[in-house]
């Protein structure tokens, strides 16, 4: 069955789990060969659709199965009347299996096929059926030019199960990808299609799963969850005698000099998320404002960790490090949450002191780290988290028994039992400061509405990335505090206060 964007499967994959799958449909008797009949009509259908008017294909062919699949395609666009032909980037002669029967067959139809050569010329649609999922490694020669050559075309290009050197497993480019405009993937979907740099080059997604027999589908494990509007975490809904009382108390600790707007944003964020109380501990030059902006929050300034002491007493949840600095105000403030035994919420500085094993994060807490913060937290690059974000998120989890929320594009949820989640919406124009102390809280709101902390993390990047979606119909120049009013309502279409 096809699917578009907003109808994909939930269950995410790694490359060797959908071979699996694949292994097993051909052992549960469907021919391999039939199997790459069903991706080359699916590939075709889409392809057709979304570019009605058009009527010429280069098909440009690898080695693998993959070439199978883009062989089989042109022969279906040369029985639909296109012009067609083939450029082979690998040797046909050394396609073995499937693959092998896929080039008899564009050969007994008489479809065009002739050697890649840098003076090659790519004409219409171009379909990339160059490499697979199986790649591990750097793309070599002649692969590489191939790639860079469409890449510069110019031209419409469909990518065969997943662009041309992407990490099937991690979303990152093996050197370098070819970019899309439609992708067209098969039996499961790939986690590396969803996170990483895969949304600068996969383009349209559409997922087809030939057919497979649900029960050996269902059979395999996931590696992630693809969150969507379907399968979020649910909020209880409200009684009609609710109060406050019932809802939390979320305390959120920052705003040194220089950065009082962070914290405001974060206790604005929990406020219009449904937090029932919202306290600010932060330095009293910013009380004034943050009481101008915030009348419902109570606000207390704050010079030293002693005056906390009384309000941890009350309080049910935590947000600390937005604004916060990493001065002696900051890590005294953080030193007293740290001992606080509730659920909390770090973000932004407090990440920084933890890399430097200044504090010890207590249990039950989520973090937020942006790739950089992440790097810092795993002593390593960010180069080397970007290299392998679902990897970097599960190794943050597990070291700091922690929720983890790993930002960026393809934002990934990672939980200390080895569950995953990935949230692939959001806009380019999230791209400002202040974005992720409204998502902390938003988390902090949720855990004091009685989620877990792993449920609160999903929520919150769904809703927070699909607000930033929303709000990016409005172009360039978004503020963090957009988001907040279309948090909530989102929040409420997606989730009623009421039955």
């Amino acid at each position: 069955m096809p699917h578009t964007k907003d109808e994909l499967p939930d269950a995410l994959y790694s490359a060797a789990q959908v071979r699996g799958l694949d292994a097993s449909l051909i052992a549960a008797g469907t021919p391999g060969f039939e199997l790459m009949q069903r991706a080359a009509r699916a590939t075709w259908r889409a392809l057709v659709r979304q570019w009605p008017t058009a009527n010429e294909l280069t098909v440009v062919a690898g080695h693998g199965n993959n070439a199978g699949d883009g062989y089989l395609v042109a022969v279906l666009a040369q029985r639909a009347g296109w012009s067609v032909r083939v450029l082979a980037a690998g040797d046909p002669p050394q396609l073995r299996g499937d693959a092998a029967s896929a080039h008899a067959e564009a050969v007994s139809e008489k479809v065009s096929t002739e050697s890649w050569t840098e003076n090659a010329q790519l004409r219409g649609i171009v379909l990339d059926a160059l490499l697979g999922t199986g790649l591990t490694g750097e793309v070599r020669e002649p692969y590489a030019s191939v790639i860079a050559a469409i890449n510069a075309s110019g031209l419409p290009v469909v990518a065969v199960d997943i662009p041309s050197g992407l990490c099937a497993d991690t979303g990152r480019p093996l050197g370098c990808a070819v970019r899309a405009d439609l992708t067209v993937t098969f039996i499961g979907l790939k986690l590396g299609l969803f996170t990483g740099d895969a949304a600068d080059v996969v383009g349209e997604l559409v997922f087809n799963d030939l057919h497979a027999d649900p029960q050996l589908i269902e059979a395999v494990p996931m590696t992630a969850r693809r969150l969507a509007a379907g399968n979020l975490p649910r909020l209880a809904a409200r009684a009609p005698t609710s109060h406050k009382g019932r809802f939390g108390h979320v305390l959120l600790i920052g705003g040194d000099r220089g950065f009082g707007g962070a914290i405001l944003l974060s206790a604005q964020s929990a406020l219009r998320s449904g937090a029932g109380m919202v306290s600010v501990a932060t330095r009293g030059e910013h009380v004034p404002a943050a009481l101008a902006r915030i009348p419902e929050a109570m606000v207390l300034g704050t010079s030293s960790a002693n005056q906390l002491m009384g309000l941890l007493q009350k309080v049910s949840v935590l947000v600390v490090g937005p604004g916060l600095g990493q001065a002696g105000w900051g890590r005294s403030l953080l030193s007293a949450a740290a001992n606080a035994p509730l659920p909390q919420v770090w973000d932004a500085d407090a990440l920084n002191m933890l890399a430097e094993e200044r504090v010890s994060l207590p249990k039950d807490c989520v973090i937020t780290p942006h790739p950089g913060e992440a790097a810092r937290l795993l002593g390593i690059s960010t180069a080397e988290v970007q290299a392998d974000r679902p990897a970097a998120a599960h190794a943050l989890s597990k070291k700091y028994t922690a929720v983890v929320v790993l930002k960026g594009a393809g934002s990934l949820i990672a939980c200390p039992d080895g569950r995953l989640a990935v949230c692939h919406q959001g806009h380019p124009v999230m791209a400002t400061a202040g974005l992720g102390d409204v998502l902390a809280g938003l988390v902090g709101a949720l855990l004091a509405q009685g989620m877990t902390a792993f449920d609160a993390a999903c929520l919150a990047v769904w809703l927070h990335a699909n607000a930033g979606e929303h709000q990016g119909k409005f172009g360039r120049g978004l503020a963090a505090s957009d988001l907040i009013p279309a948090i909530r309502q989102l929040l409420e279409e997606q989730i009623p206060c009421l039955k």
